[in-house]
């Protein structure tokens, strides 16, 4: 059984976003092709993000949220989203299903501080 809203606390290594989640057995588990590029956005106004923030995230809406990324297209096993209102696009590895049984059609995403 999975939560409706997840959370995992991403945080500056070697200049990209990573993230830990032993509980499934991911360790400094980058974002890649795009990904950080909206992260970026998303903590703008989060102080000291880069050492950590809570990045809660859900197949469904949730009140608060700030961005509502719309999958495009599966590649390597991975799949590209969009987020239409920044004209931003970025690739989630298979990591995403650590999270989700299926690939999800919408994924909302908020980040706060810690």
């Amino acid at each position: 059984m999975f939560n409706a809203i997840m959370v995992i606390f991403p945080y500056k290594y070697e200049q990209t976003w990573v993230f830990d989640d032993e509980r499934v057995g991911l360790v400094k588990e980058p974002f890649v092709s795009g990904i950080p590029q909206m992260i970026d956005v998303l903590v703008q106004d989060i102080p000291l993000a880069e050492n950590g923030f809570r990045l809660l995230f859900s197949s469904n809406p949730f009140p608060g949220y700030q961005a509502e990324l719309s999958w495009l297209k599966e590649e390597y096993g991975g799949n590209w989203y969009i987020w239409e209102t920044k004209d931003m696009e970025g690739w989630l590895c298979p990591a995403l299903f650590k999270y989700f049984t299926e690939t999800p059609p919408k994924i909302y995403c908020k980040a706060e501080i810690i």
